[in-house]
């Protein structure tokens, strides 16, 4: 079966994952978190561990593949990456890559969910298979990445309390900045936002929701001039992305018409690349941590025991932690380094 990726389906998951609070604090995990574990080394030797990446020309992608190879080395396993690219033809192809290497068990990060059957039937058969971020049904033995509807509800809850505090609830318009081809991931986490706000403000006005398939920088760049045109006159709109890239292209856009005090945002990933846009700019509320850099503590050591015969819970969520000006060195030891590298 031959997969061809659409425009929609090469997306950006800079991931990567969820969402963000107005508290200073750092957020608990839930019940279902689980804590990073570097793999203890040896557990590994005579396995060879495959995995389909997402991209590495993305930093979160690459952050992600470099984890899963230093944990894989750490344990001892031959480690085979091959990168989709953000393409559901090449992820299908990577598969019956990983069938020709015989791997004993692999993790697919490709973004394409609607491709997932295909590229599953594609690659290795009766091998374990962990998913990272993008559900891959039929195929995941595990699921590693967010928690997505607690988190992008607790993010909308956050954007809620803000609201509440600052303008008694009353917001102009909602813009929800999404992936479409994400699947049930996208509806987990956009709605998660929505379902966070409405719990403290009440239930969104749907004439104020726009929704776009621009979950990435470009398209949200392309996107927003658009979307401020038709909200003249409007200072007070909501912005939520499946990322942080979404944001980031909503404040630039919106800065080059002059109007990037209209918007007030949440995002999920807080990567390093926005960490200077979440010191800096008062509307950007926060966003929520994903530690791309230690997914191989999660994906590796599971992948293991489950090549292993062990049992494994399905659900392998990352422990969150809320990121905003007030505690982003906190939270990222490097992040001070890193504002005076970047002069911001």
């Amino acid at each position: 079966m031959k997969v061809k990726a659409n425009k929609g389906s090469k997306v950006a998951i800079a991931l990567s994952i969820v969402a963000t609070l107005l508290a200073i604090q750092i957020a608990p995990a839930n019940a279902a978190d689980v804590p990073f574990r570097p793999a203890v080394p040896g557990s590994g030797k005579g396995l060879t561990i495959g995995m389909i990446g997402l991209a590495d020309s993305i930093g979160f992608g690459k952050s992600v593949h470099d984890s899963m190879a230093l944990q894989a080395k750490l344990a001892g396993a031959k480690f085979i990456f091959c990168d989709s690219n953000l393409d559901a033809a090449k992820a299908l192809n990577c598969a019956k890559l990983l069938k020709l290497k015989h791997v004993n068990g692999y993790l697919n990060f490709q973004p394409v969910s609607t491709a997932a059957a295909a590229i599953c039937k594609a690659g290795p058969q009766n091998v374990p298979i962990i998913s990272i971020d993008i559900e891959q049904d039929p195929c995941n033995t595990a699921f590693m990445g967010a928690d997505n509807s607690h988190a992008g509800f607790v993010a909308g809850a956050a954007l809620g309390n803000y609201f509440k505090k600052n303008f008694n609830c009353q917001y102009d318009a909602w813009i929800s900045l999404e992936d479409y081809g994400v699947g049930l991931v996208n509806e987990a986490r956009m709605g998660g936002y929505r379902d966070g706000f409405a719990s403290i403000c009440g239930a969104l006005d749907q004439t104020k929701v726009h929704k776009y398939d621009a979950g990435r920088l470009d398209l949200a760049l392309k996107v927003m001039p658009d979307a401020l045109t038709n909200l003249p006159n409007m200072h007070h709109i909501i912005v939520v992305a499946i990322n942080d890239e979404g944001i980031q292209g909503a404040f630039s856009a919106a800065k080059a018409v002059g109007r990037q005090t209209d918007l007030y945002a949440a995002s999920q990933g807080a990567a390093q690349s926005a960490w200077c846009d979440i010191k800096n700019n008062p509307n950007w509320i926060g966003a929520t941590a994903y530690f791309p850099d230690h997914y191989g503590e999660i994906g590796i050591p599971y992948l293991i025991d489950l090549i292993k015969g062990k049992k494994v819970p399905y659900h392998l969520n990352i422990q969150h932690v809320a990121v905003n000006a007030g505690n982003i060195t906190k939270v990222f030891p490097t992040a001070a380094a890193w504002f005076t590298s970047q002069n911001c």
